[in-house]
């Protein structure tokens, strides 16, 4: 006769249980406090999302814990397939409390890491601005676009570099969308630094391929800065002359040699990568090949203060050479208060110190005082150098008559004492 169900012993009920949660998958696959779990939307209110957990369970996310930094939780649908972790295994009415927070800020720093290494293009959008570059967002996380990051396009050229104008133009990229690529990331600082420039330096670089140091290429002037101008050609390539490199002589101020619009021939000095240097004075003449014939050393000249600065006076002889006159050439009456006592672009007299046409300097001064040329001062280096000469022969004369002297010395000291012996001999 077969048992009823209600005539199992409680032994037995018991044993078949823990047989039944032994092998039963659903329940060996319970997910522990921690875990990332996948699981489908069964519903979704204002506050609140319920998910479907292997059809064993139910989870929730609510309140702070909706946030997704990764955005993939924008958007949901009921039967959506989602990620989550496990924050707690059962709250008060008996559900897995989720979190898409922490799932969501894993996986988006986890795919900023796989950016920065794969190089791809990315779209952020620009939320605000500083004098040092733009704030951007990527999905909901914050970023920094800066300055020197920017490309040819958004790069505030402003003259005289005032940073009130700086800011002025980069707040005006504010709600814009930008193409660019991730350059640095760190989890644990929170930092995520993004430049749009080098999304075209691959393609800059392929063009440049074309170009070799020392070729001419016709450009305009599109941005002139404190340190020189930047020079575009070629539809759409830009290089940088700089200052040292725009004229012979010295300049201050850029802007008072070139001009934005300008059309101007230029030559490559310098290819690193993408960048191009140029040079607007190799295309011209040297005018300092001709100074030592132009000026002597110990020549007068009448020259113009250029600018006055604690170590001394630039001045303009002509056009083309320039000169300095170190404070240690100004007399101590004028050097004592040197901006007081010399105006820029007043005219003085001074005395040409020295020429280096080949390192484009000439030294001046304002002391009154007698200059040798180059020629004089090697010729007193000779007859230094002879007359020195002369003193050592001179000394060594004397040194080896005294040696020759004291040889005789001994000699006759040495026949007086034989003499005094021989005469001892005789009386004995």
């Amino acid at each position: 006769m077969t048992q009823g169900k209600d005539n199992i012993s409680p032994e037995i009920r018991n044993e078949e249980l823990d047989e039944l949660i032994k092998n039963s998958t659903a329940i060996k696959n319970l997910p522990k406090e921690g875990d990332l779990i996948e699981g489908e939307v069964i519903d979704i209110s204002s506050n609140a999302v319920l998910i479907d957990i292997n059809q064993v369970t139910i989870g929730i996310i609510r309140g702070y814990e909706l946030y997704d930094e990764s955005g993939e939780s924008a958007g949901l649908k009921v039967g959506d397939k989602v990620s989550a972790t496990v924050l707690e295994l059962e709250n008060e009415n008996g559900e897995i409390e989720l979190s898409f927070r922490h799932a969501g800020h894993e996986k988006a720093w986890k795919n900023l890491e796989d950016l920065k290494e794969s190089q791809e293009t990315i779209i952020v959008s620009v939320v605000n601005a500083n004098k040092g570059g733009l704030m951007v967002k990527l999905n909901r996380i914050s970023g920094f676009l800066p300055v020197s990051q920017l490309s040819q396009e958004n790069y505030p050229r402003v003259d005289g570099g005032a940073k009130a104008k700086i800011l002025e133009k980069l707040k005006r990229l504010t709600g814009k969308k930008l193409k660019v690529k991730v350059l640095d990331v760190s989890q644990d600082e929170q930092k995520l630094i993004v430049s749009e420039k080098e999304t075209t330096k691959a393609q800059v670089k392929e063009t440049l391929k074309n170009y070799n140091i020392g070729d001419i290429v016709d450009g305009v002037v599109s941005g002139v800065v404190d340190f020189g101008a930047f020079i575009k050609f070629d539809d759409g390539l830009e290089g940088l002359v700089h200052l040292s490199e725009l004229a012979w002589k010295r300049i201050d101020d850029p802007r008072d040699v070139i001009s934005v619009g300008d059309q101007i021939k230029a030559k490559i000095i310098n290819i690193d990568g993408s960048k191009v240097s140029f040079s607007i004075k190799q295309l011209k003449d040297d005018p300092w090949k001709e100074a030592s014939e132009k000026y002597d050393v110990g020549q007068k000249v009448e020259g113009t203060v250029l600018k006055v600065n604690p170590f001394g006076l630039f001045v303009e002889l002509d056009k083309k050479i320039h000169g300095l006159c170190h404070i240690s050439e100004i007399p101590q009456a004028i050097a004592g208060k040197l901006s007081e006592n010399v105006k820029e672009g007043g005219k003085m007299e001074f005395t040409i110190l020295s020429i280096e046409p080949k390192d484009h300097r000439l030294g001046l001064s304002l002391k009154d005082k007698k200059v040798k040329k180059e020629d004089e001062v090697v010729a007193d280096d000779k007859e230094k150098k002879v007359e020195a000469k002369d003193d050592s022969s001179k000394a060594d004369k004397v040194e080896k008559t005294e040696k020759a002297d004291d040889k005789k010395d001994v000699k006759v000291e040495e026949k007086e004492a034989e003499k005094k012996d021989e005469e001892k001999e005789e009386k004995k």
